[in-house]
């Protein structure tokens, strides 16, 4: 039967059959092998650069290297704001296994602040992918420890050491310098956002948000080696970032100084001004506040005791206060008048301590009548009206103008404009006319009101840099350039620009200067005050400038105010005389009179004017 099924077999064809198998195995494999050594020709050769880069990007961090911001200092070298060494707490989201709960961790060992969450969710959004975002700036001592102590549990953390802005000087100079903070979420455009990667604070307010392109510098990139947990292993290369420039300011530390102990706790503004630059040399804003809080982010309890404090800390009064001029405004509608042919230096106007408008009932009062009972004297001139501050002669003065022509004089000095001081957000004061009272309050302009312009009270308003440029003018007779902090970028001198130029003959201006001499050293000048010991020629100008509305036949009784209702005091001056070298606008908030700002003005002169001896 064996034998049978054997005869029954066809090995011929069962062997045609099994080497039909065995062919097509062999070509299965030779295409196999075909196949992966293609696939190990086309990793090792045609797709080399792709996974070369792939792994790179694995194994290789592009970092974003922040440059150091530039320096600023006074015309000394005095550093006033610097970059200190400091370590930050940063977070790479990428690294973090849970980020909520590292943040929750951290927030427990560190009492983070709800600003910090908020300002570290702001910065992811700016922040290249694998790159460590800042939570807190400038760690203790104290907190580093804790960090060390617990880092095996707090994934994705990092210490970074950095610079971080300091402003040595403190209240000092916060409404000038201003300072940086965190970049917010609506701090840099889209166009901008590219040049802000890795950095993370930026100027918000003063000369470090003016300055910003100048003191910012330009990124560096870094390539550094990290393994599978992300540490660094190796610098690969690197390109440095570019510096900030250093801004060398015209500013004096020490006549701010200076200009802040005479202040004292009284609220206002002052402004110094060479005139032969424009150069700033002191500007205090009173009450002032420590920019060194805002670097890092403010707390909410500091931040709301600056922002809902009566006194306005906050506020740059220098570039933004707004107040009317009152009789500082004299000598410039003096020399006006002279000019226009209006009066001329012998002009003498009656002054019985009153004027009125021809069939117009109305008293418009001189401040001399509720000291004297009467006027200045019988008859005035331009150059004691100025000394004495006659609010008569210039009643009359102001209706012979008119508003227009009135206007006009005044716009020639700058007032109602910006000056362009390097500063963001200055006001522009007011300089009222009758189209703009039409345009802002929509009713037409009274006669009465031309007289009230005319000693620098109703509608006008000026800031102290204003009042500054337009006294330069007066000092340096007609001409004044556009204020500056900044003398010089990285030690190239920034040039002076031109903004103001008035034409007056030589004898008038000798005339209303004389009369501003006169203010400071006649017996009967309203700075009279301030004349003991002077050994330096000032010319000045005082200035009371009403604060509420008082009946017309009332008498002004401070003592009856509350102190926010009571008069500003102003003071200008330049000296010495024959050749300025300073030029001073003073305001005293709320101090009653022009008497409480030329103290002021006195301590500074006498620093400036010494300051060689």
């Amino acid at each position: 039967m064996a034998r049978q099924l054997n005869q029954m077999q066809d090995w011929a064809r069962e062997t045609q059959i099994t080497h039909g198998r065995v062919t097509v195995l062999a070509a299965v494999m030779v295409l196999f092998m075909m196949g992966l050594l293609y696939r190990y020709f086309s990793l090792q050769v045609i797709q080399n650069e792709e996974f070369r880069a792939q792994s790179d990007r694995n194994r290789i961090a592009v970092r974003t290297v922040a440059p150091t911001r530039g320096v600023i200092v006074d015309r000394s070298g005095n550093l006033l704001a610097v970059n200190q060494p400091s370590f930050t707490l940063a977070i790479t989201p990428e690294r973090a296994e849970d980020l909520d709960n590292v943040l929750t961790k951290l927030s427990d060992l560190l009492r983070l602040t709800d600003t910090d969450i908020e300002l570290f969710t702001q910065a992811r959004k700016r922040r290249r992918p694998l790159s460590p975002v800042p939570l807190k700036y400038r760690l203790t001592d104290e907190e580093l420890a804790v960090i060390a102590v617990n880092k095996h549990a707090l994934s994705g953390v990092s210490v970074q050491s950095e610079l971080t802005r300091h402003y040595p000087e403190g209240d000092l100079l916060g409404h000038a310098l201003g300072y940086v903070g965190r970049i917010g979420i609506d701090d840099v455009d889209e166009s901008e956002k590219e040049a802000y990667r890795g950095i993370s604070h930026i100027g918000k307010v003063g000369l470090e948000a003016y300055y910003e392109d100048v003191l910012k510098g330009g990124l560096g990139v870094s390539r550094i080696e990290t393994n599978a947990r992300g540490v660094e292993l190796d610098v690969i290369d690197r390109i440095e970032p570019v510096p900030g420039a250093e801004l060398t300011l015209h500013l004096d530390i020490e006549l701010q100084r200076v200009a802040a102990a005479a202040m004292g706790d009284m609220r206002g503004a002052v402004v110094a001004l060479d005139p032969r630059s424009g150069g700033v040399l002191s500007a205090v804003s009173s009450p002032r506040y420590d920019p060194n809080k805002f670097v890092n982010g403010i707390s909410f309890s500091d931040y709301a005791e600056l922002r809902d404090s009566r006194d306005a800390p906050l506020l740059n009064r220098v570039i933004q206060g707004q107040y009317p001029p009152a009789s500082t405004i004299k000598p410039m509608l003096g020399l006006a008048g002279l000019n226009r042919d209006l009066i001329t230096i012998d002009t003498a106007i009656p002054d019985p301590g009153y004027y009125q408008l021809p069939g117009d009932p109305r008293r418009y009062r001189d401040w001399i009548l509720r000291v004297r009972g009467t006027g200045h004297a019988e008859e005035m001139n331009l150059r004691d009206s100025i000394a004495q501050s006659c609010d008569v002669y210039f009643y009359e003065l102001a209706n012979r103008f008119g508003i227009d022509a009135l206007a006009e004089s005044l716009d020639d000095f700058g007032i109602g404009s910006v000056t362009g001081v390097d500063l963001p957000s200055e006001k522009r004061g007011i300089l009222p006319s009758p189209e703009w009272k039409r345009r802002v309050i929509g009713s037409s302009w009274y006669g009465g009101e031309t007289l009230i312009v005319g000693i620098g009270q109703g509608y006008m308003l000026v800031t102290p840099m204003q009042l500054a440029v337009a006294t330069t003018a007066l000092a340096t007779r007609g001409t004044a350039f556009k204020p500056t902090f900044v003398a010089a970028v990285d030690g190239i001198s920034v040039e002076p620009e031109p903004l103001l130029n008035v034409s007056v003959e030589t004898a008038y201006w000798d005339e209303v200067v004389a009369g501003m001499v006169d203010t400071v050293s006649s017996v009967r000048g309203t700075a009279f005050g301030m004349r003991s010991g002077l050994t330096y020629s000032v010319a000045g100008k005082t200035g009371t400038a009403q604060v509420v509305g008082i009946a017309q036949d009332a008498t002004y009784d401070e003592e009856a105010l509350s102190e926010y209702q009571r008069n500003h005091g102003w003071f200008i001056a330049f000296a010495p005389v024959e050749n300025p070298e300073i030029v001073l606008a003073v305001l005293t908030e709320n101090s009653g009179g022009g008497s409480s700002a030329y103290p002021v003005a006195r301590a500074m002169l006498d620093y400036w004017m010494s300051r060689d001896e």
